[in-house]
């Protein structure tokens, strides 16, 4: 069987003839590249168009391989949504980093800490893919509701008390990806063209008093 060769895309000319050269390991020169390259043109096609709409051959145009390759590393569609999916180790940080400022002023830090990652261009094709996709492809829903317990409930276990923690840990997830959806999915304005901070102002005394376990009012 001959080798899946790339159509003048990432890594082209590195696998030009049957001599190409191999890495020690075996792998083609660019094979990571071009395994990124995909991964990265699947969360694009998915965040824009969402999964059905998407086609491998249209991730496999955006990435500039052949479907094959495509093929060859991730196999099916379904598969390498899964791995689009995978959020960027940035949203984990930013909101452990939000949480450690103890309680006083966690609602406009976490809110700052949320934007921060969906305003990074290199991480908005991920979530952007989840949260459209969460409420008709039941991968992206466990994905989401791992995120709001994996990464929140966690970040916050030590910062809110009481009886209920994991319920407005819970509420707090759901403000957030509300925001979320709101601003850059939908792009509701004003909300999606103001600056993140005066967001941070007016919504965050709402998480506040959640985390708090006050009314609000």
């Amino acid at each position: 069987m001959s080798d899946v060769r790339e159509r003048g895309g990432v890594g082209a000319g590195t696998d030009g003839g049957a001599g190409a050269e191999k890495h020690a390991g075996g792998r083609r020169p660019g094979e990571t590249r071009t395994r990124e390259a995909i991964l990265t043109a699947a969360r694009t096609c998915f965040a824009d168009r969402g999964f059905d709409a998407t086609s491998l051959r249209r991730i496999a145009e955006t990435a500039g391989v052949d479907q094959a390759l495509v093929h060859h590393f991730y196999g099916t569609k379904e598969n390498l949504f899964i791995q689009a999916l995978e959020l960027p180790g940035m949203m984990r940080e930013a909101i452990a980093s939000a949480a450690r400022g103890g309680i006083e002023g966690v609602g406009v830090r976490l809110v700052r800490a949320h934007m921060s990652v969906w305003d990074d261009v290199s991480a908005r094709p991920a979530l952007m893919t989840m949260v459209r996709s969460a409420a008709i492809h039941q991968a992206a829903a466990a994905q989401l509701r791992d995120t709001a317990t994996a990464i929140l409930a966690d970040a916050l276990s030590e910062v809110i008390t009481g009886e209920d923690v994991g319920l407005r840990a819970s509420l707090i997830a759901t403000q957030l990806v509300g925001l979320a959806l709101m601003r850059y999915v939908l792009a509701l304005e004003p909300l999606a063209s103001v600056d993140a901070e005066t967001v941070a102002r007016h919504y965050g005394p709402a998480l506040q008093a959640v985390a708090e376990g006050g009314t609000g009012t």
